[in-house]
């Protein structure tokens, strides 16, 4: 497996992967050249510790040459305060300038944008690389989804692992949980018993951790600097599904056409992820305020993506 970009998301990526057994070759590339070698020793230092895989780190594209998946981290630092499509504009200059030249080195790998605004990147790169669209597309609400249900596992008392539950639409501040369709083991999530009998999750509750999953990056940014580690652990979980051909589905971003009537967007929403990359998108039951919401999310993303001429 590729990365594009030993910064903080990169870098934590890297380790994951490493952690997780889940690539024998890692290849890190940054126009850094001290700080990706640097990086690619020290990960090669822990190799002992973890399932045998080479690391390699270069200043030169063509480390990633014959990747089956390429990872692209590299973009401008989100800013305390700064929304992911503020950040449009710079990332999407850095997308036009690598982006070819991966394809180049790598013209058969499945190539995964998790760089912010994610959406409107991954529409940028499918426009620039001219790949098909099941071998572009983007991390999506992968990380989200995952910040929801750890959520809803603090509140009802439950393992997050049983929990399961998905974001969809933008990867920002116009995303939504889809409650309706939400469970806890085999039980529909607003019939989850609380402990006066009640639904556990009234409405007052969803808007609070709908509006936790929401801030939780910004807080996290303020804070800290930047996401890295749950974003790695993500990124890593997307790359396995391509890897290992699982058909995994996951809440990615990628071209939408004709999903319930929304089409020329990337979005996320679930689909089959497998080892040719983004497979069937799959029309999850909605409410119409559901569905409303999602449209809106589409509306916001191609606003922006038609401002940077796209």
């Amino acid at each position: 497996m590729g990365i594009v970009g030993a910064g903080a998301v990169g870098a934590t990526l890297a380790y994951a992967a490493l952690m997780r057994g889940t690539a024998h070759t890692v290849a890190l590339f940054d126009i850094d050249a001290k700080k990706v070698q640097a990086e690619a020793l020290d990960l090669s230092h822990g190799i002992q510790f973890v399932p045998m895989a080479h690391v390699v780190g270069s200043d030169d594209v063509a480390v990633l040459a014959d990747c089956d998946v390429v990872v692209f981290t590299a973009g401008a630092k989100q800013k305390p305060g700064q929304s992911r499509l503020d950040l449009a504009e710079s990332t999407i200059g850095i997308v036009r300038s690598l982006l070819p030249r991966l394809v180049e080195v790598a013209p058969d790998a499945v190539h995964v944008m998790v760089t912010n605004p994610v959406d409107v990147v991954t529409w940028a790169a499918l426009q620039v690389s001219g790949l098909p669209d099941t071998q572009l597309f983007g991390s999506g609400t992968v990380l989200d989804s995952s910040r929801l249900r750890f959520l809803l596992a603090e509140h009802l008392g439950v393992a997050a692992q049983s929990v399961h539950a998905y974001v969809v639409g933008e990867h920002g501040d116009s995303e939504l949980p889809l409650w309706s369709s939400a469970s806890v083991g085999s039980v529909p999530l607003l019939s989850w018993p609380g402990p006066d009998g009640r639904p556990a999750l009234d409405e007052t509750a969803r808007d609070r951790i709908a509006e936790d999953v929401v801030q939780s990056a910004y807080r996290i940014i303020e804070g800290k600097g930047a996401t890295n580690y749950a974003i790695g652990l993500a990124a890593t979980r997307v790359v396995e599904a391509l890897l290992n051909d699982e058909r995994r589905i996951l809440p990615v971003s990628s071209r939408l056409t004709d999903y319930l009537g929304i089409s020329d967007v990337c979005l996320s929403v679930p689909a089959i992820v497998h080892a040719g990359g983004v497979g069937d998108r799959v029309e999850v039951p909605m409410t119409d305020a559901e569905l409303a919401g999602l449209r809106r999310s589409a509306e916001a993303v191609r606003a922006t993506a038609r401002r940077f001429g796209f």
